[in-house]
This record gives structure tokens, sequence and C-alpha cells, in this order.
């Protein structure tokens, strides 16, 4: 269980820090700058989460959530017309739903068990830590960031934060078989969303 969980980790981190890499390039960034992309999108979210939550920084005890988006920026800034293939970069598009899907998950799980502002807490967090580093991204290339886009990107992770904290509350004994559950739910609504190009209702969207 905790090798798939790190392979899962890895495969996120990846598709995050090579998607920084080909937003940063748009605008004609130099290598260093697209390491900083990666980076940013890569651990941008769970640093704010941990600080807000006062807690140790996760990427300062383990340098694998360094080195990888490092060295996946330094790949996709050489070969970036690998990458934007149409079959790459939909491949991309699900590594990076598998990425939203562990880390809002986990992060929620680590607010959870610190009891933090329970349950808004867990649910807040969990849905900064999967988008955060995204939104910080696109805010430094100058995008239209995921929350002010029509993309249905955040909902899934809401939907799958919202269930963990419904079971959680009233079948605790299931924790384990919940979070996977709670994993596939987001990983399967943005596939979706992928496949049928779907955007968020016009009903929550203002007009």
């Amino acid at each position: 269980m905790q090798q798939t969980s790190i392979l899962l980790e890895f495969l996120g981190t990846i598709a995050f820090a090579i998607t920084a890499v080909l937003a940063g390039t748009e605008k004609r960034i130099d290598l260093l700058s697209a390491c900083v992309f990666a980076l940013v999108t890569a651990v941008g979210g769970g640093t704010i989460r941990d600080v807000i939550i006062n807690q140790p920084v996760f990427w300062a005890t383990s340098q694998f959530y360094i080195w990888v988006p490092i060295l996946c920026a330094v790949i996709a800034f050489f070969w970036k017309k690998i990458f934007i293939r149409k079959r790459v970069n939909k491949l991309l598009l699900y590594m990076d739903a598998v990425g939203i899907s562990v880390f809002a998950i986990q992060a929620f799980e680590k607010v959870w068990n610190l009891d933090y502002g329970t349950p808004l807490g867990p649910i807040i967090l969990g849905v900064i830590t999967a988008i955060g580093g995204g939104i910080m991204r696109d805010v430094m290339a100058g995008r239209s960031n995921l929350l002010l886009s029509k993309e249905l990107y955040a909902i899934p992770i809401l939907i799958g934060c919202v269930a963990y904290a419904f079971i959680l509350n009233y079948a605790p004994g299931y924790s384990l078989y919940s979070g996977l559950f709670c994993m596939v739910l987001i990983f399967a609504i943005r596939c979706i969303a992928i496949e049928e190009r779907l955007t968020v209702p016009k009903w929550l969207i203002s007009t």
C-alpha cells in the first residue's frame, strides 16, 4: 500500500512539474525559471497547508519532492516538443488527475488526524493542497487560474473531500477503504471531465 501511494505521488509530481514548465515556456522563460515554475507547482499547495497547520514543511524532510520536479523541469524544457503532442499531453492530464486525487486525500488525512478545524478544515486544506501549486503557477505565468476557469477541476476534489469527511464522521472504522474510494472518486470524475470536456454547470457561474 505504501509503495503504491509513493508511485501515485511520483506520477502526480511529474505531471505537475511538466505542465508547469509547458505553461511557463509560453512566456519564453529560461531554464532557471522553468525549475522555479516546476517546484512551485509541485510543492506549493502542500507548503501552504503545512504553514497553515503549523507543521514542518513536508519537502524539508524528504527532498524527493524537490529533485523530481527539478529533473522533470530540465527534461520538459529541452524536449518540449515531445510533451505538446496530443497523446502525450492527454496522458499528462490523466497523470495530473492521479496527482490531485492522491494529494487531496493525503492532505485531508493529515489535517483530520491533527483535528485541525474539523470537519471543514480538512476539506478546505485538501482542496488547497491539490490546486494551490497550479494557481501559483498560473499567476506567475500570467494566465487565467483554475478557479477563474470553467474547467471541471476543483469541484471533483471538493466532492471527494466532502465524501471522505462524511464517511470518517459516520463510519470511522473504514478509514483505509474510504480513503481509497475517495481517491478513485476524484480521479473518476476528473477523467470523465477530460473525456467529455465537461465544464462547471452554468447555474454555478456568475452572470
